[in-house]
């Protein structure tokens, strides 16, 4: 059996959703290309997981940078994911989503950035220069 990958668009899901690439909440669906966070341009797919315990949803959000733009300029805004791709599992109901796990497990080499973590930090081309 494998898993189904999610073709409907979860607002609800979406709203509780960050990126661990740079802990953003916002993204862009461009049809028949997919998800992306509007900031670094990180992908997201939705599966449905094979276990619910119980819960109303079950979902994986498989996030992979292979489209992330920007890696290499500011390491203090992204945070790479290891090889490329990390997956979280959520469960819950719109309004009442909480975090499963994720994959690879956040450790000593890697810990996925959290919702809003550099949001206090401008970004190097929102910087005013002053004459």
């Amino acid at each position: 059996m494998s898993l189904e990958v999610l073709d409907r668009h979860s607002e609800a899901l979406f709203e509780f959703l960050w990126c661990p690439v740079c802990g953003k909440e916002v993204f862009t669906h461009i049809p028949f290309e997919g998800v992306f966070c509007k900031n670094c341009n990180t992908q997201v797919e939705l599966q449905e997981s094979r276990e619910t315990r119980g819960y109303e949803e079950a979902v994986l959000a498989c996030f992979d940078t292979t489209t992330t733009w920007n890696l290499h300029v500011d390491e203090k805004l992204r945070r790479d994911l290891p090889d490329g791709s990390a997956r979280v599992k959520t469960l819950g109901a719109p309004g009442a989503y909480k975090v499963d796990w994720w994959s690879p497990e956040p450790g000593e080499d890697w810990e996925p950035v959290e919702r809003g973590e550099f949001d206090d930090i401008e970004e190097p081309s929102e910087v005013s220069h002053l004459a």
